[in-house]
């Protein structure tokens, strides 16, 4: 037996130029907003437990050349009883380069490689502002964005399917 390791095969210089490549261009604060409608009332504690719903939302759309714009969005409001605490959206942004992958790969790439680059930093953005406005800073938990994007597509084949069930009599016969 060798002492000396097998030398790794050698691939040819096409390949290594041909690697799937995702590049981050820019990311940015697209809409921040924050609402207390209710202070100071809201911020005294009254010793009801708060209630908070978070909505996210996706938006992909191409920016010619392989690029595309992404916006991740995050919603969150927050209510004790019948009276709401705050409301505070955060609407963050990249732009990024896509390249050297599958055209029937780009949309995941975009609704959840992309997202999930983006959400921590929307996350410390919703964190900051629910804290600026004078509670707790709100930690959203990571977003399984695989998963939203299952259900997404699911959700639109069912759609599709429905479609097809209510025009599907007539199109046989001409």
């Amino acid at each position: 037996m060798s002492d000396v390791p097998p030398s790794a095969p050698e691939l040819p210089e096409a390949d290594f130029g041909a690697a799937p490549h995702l590049q981050i261009l820019a990311q940015y604060l697209k809409d921040l907003s924050f609402e207390n409608l209710n202070a100071p009332q809201s911020l005294m504690d009254t010793g009801e437990q708060m209630q908070i719903e978070v909505s996210v939302n996706l938006e992909a759309e191409s920016a010619g050349e392989g690029r595309y714009a992404i916006d991740l969005t995050i919603e969150a409001s927050a209510h004790r009883g019948n009276e709401r605490a705050f409301l505070v959206e955060v609407v963050y942004g990249g732009l990024f380069h896509v390249q050297n992958i599958p055209p029937e790969a780009v949309q995941v790439v975009c609704l959840v490689e992309c997202p999930r680059i983006l959400f921590p930093y929307a996350r410390r953005i919703l964190s900051d502002a629910t804290r600026d406005g004078g509670f707790p800073p709100l930690l959203v938990e990571p977003i399984d964005f695989y998963r939203l994007y299952r259900e997404r597509q699911a959700e639109t084949e069912a759609a599709a399917g429905d479609g097809e069930a209510e025009g599907g009599a007539g199109d046989g016969e001409d």
